[in-house]
């Protein structure tokens, strides 16, 4: 994952660094360029993974562009009786907070392009862990900022399911002291298991 800008987590050696950008800049264009076909697919088995699991609520996200777009998912899961929570992104250092969303609810704009719902806060059972790139060794990059490393940081009890298109995959994510790979990682063809 990727290193965390706050008091309580330290950055990333200068040549860690610089890597991860260099992947990150090679994953972003590859998840650009995506079919956005291969989104349904990878809706269908985040459907099937979630539905599986006894959690009541799940952290989704709502789609930035070029990300896979994730609705349909919360609407299949809402359908299916499940609380459907949306990250709000604070103030860079903080973890995020998670609303409920509804079908009907009414979204606001949030930061870095993002909506939000103006439904009640709760910190859900199971989060879905956005991610840029990653390797089979279930390491994660994401964008920079810090934001899922801190919430998962501040509520180890959730559960977190990785997610991402098949395109987003590399050989090898560079890893810093402060990186924690994934458990489990979801794409449109597979669900993989890092133990």
């Amino acid at each position: 994952m990727v290193a965390p800008h706050s008091p309580s987590f330290k950055s990333d050696p200068p040549a860690v660094a610089e890597a991860k950008q260099q992947v990150r800049a090679r994953c972003l264009a590859a998840l650009k360029a995506h079919d956005p076909a291969l989104d349904a697919q990878l809706c269908q088995r985040l459907t099937d993974t979630l539905l599986a699991l006894p959690a009541a609520s799940i952290g989704c996200v709502w789609p930035l562009p070029n990300e896979a777009d994730l609705r349909p998912l919360c609407h299949a899961l809402h359908a299916a009786g499940r609380i459907v929570a949306l990250p709000e992104t604070p103030v860079r250092g903080h973890p995020l907070t998670f609303r409920v969303w509804q079908p009907d609810c009414t979204m606001v704009p949030g930061r870095f392009g993002t909506q939000v719902p103006e439904g009640p806060a709760l910190v859900p059972q199971v989060l879905l862990v956005p991610l840029v790139g990653f390797d089979r060794a279930g390491n994660r990059l994401g964008y920079g900022g810090g934001y899922y490393d801190r919430t998962l940081a501040a509520h180890p009890h959730i559960t977190a399911i990785g997610y991402a298109l098949s395109v987003q995959e590399v050989d090898h994510i560079p890893t810093g002291p402060y990186d924690r790979p994934l458990s489990c990682l979801v794409t449109e063809k597979e669900r993989l298991d890092f133990g």
